[in-house]
């Protein structure tokens, strides 16, 4: 791909990203991120030959945000690994709420092409410094399921909150306590 081409396929990403990030899923067509980046409708198709190809790549950058996001939280990593867990969890949380459009896209593997462009390997490291830690605090368990149960716990707790549901159930007016129930359901309760 030459310089130019490659400067092209960054800015559809770029245009994507921002997108999804002020006006949601719903807003990513291809006509639109062409139009936003100011080429020809059918520009897009020379860098990413399906739709689903373009949205994987945007989802990409929400993963190695949120990545980023997890390992500058954790730091040296020397807290406990229940510690770590809540960590991440509260990083998870602030980044979907802050960023719901970005957040809906990474998780809707109808919509995206993951075995391409790498989207695979943007979000299974992810998922897998979870299933460690939830190893290392529960090894009694299958680290797998219990990480995935506790992935969809903060996703469906982040889906709630945006929605307003769990602040009417719960009268909550902070995400915390949910964190820390949803914790405590999945790696047993911590003295606190």
């Amino acid at each position: 791909m030459t310089e130019r081409g490659a400067g092209l396929r960054t800015r559809l990403v770029d245009v994507g990203v921002e997108l999804v990030t002020t006006e949601g899923v719903q807003a990513l067509s291809l006509r639109e991120i062409a139009r936003r980046a100011g080429v020809s409708h059918g520009a897009p198709r020379r860098y990413f030959p399906t739709h689903l190809e373009l949205l994987s790549a945007i989802a990409r950058r929400g993963f190695e945000d949120l990545a980023a996001r997890g390992a500058a939280a954790l730091g040296d990593g020397t807290g406990s690994p229940r510690r770590q867990v809540a960590t991440l969890g509260r990083v998870y949380l602030d980044f979907a709420l802050a960023h719901r459009g970005m957040h809906e896209l990474m998780f809707r593997h109808d919509l995206l092409e993951s075995d391409t462009l790498g989207l695979r390997d943007a979000s299974l490291p992810v998922f897998g410094l979870l299933v460690d830690l939830v190893g290392r605090a529960r090894p009694d368990v299958d680290a797998r399921l219990v990480a995935g149960a506790l992935l969809a716990n903060l996703y469906g707790i982040a889906q709630l909150w945006t929605w307003g549901s769990l602040q009417l159930t719960t009268g909550a007016d902070d995400v915390t306590p949910l964190l820390d129930a949803a914790l405590d359901a999945h790696l047993g309760r911590e003295d606190r």
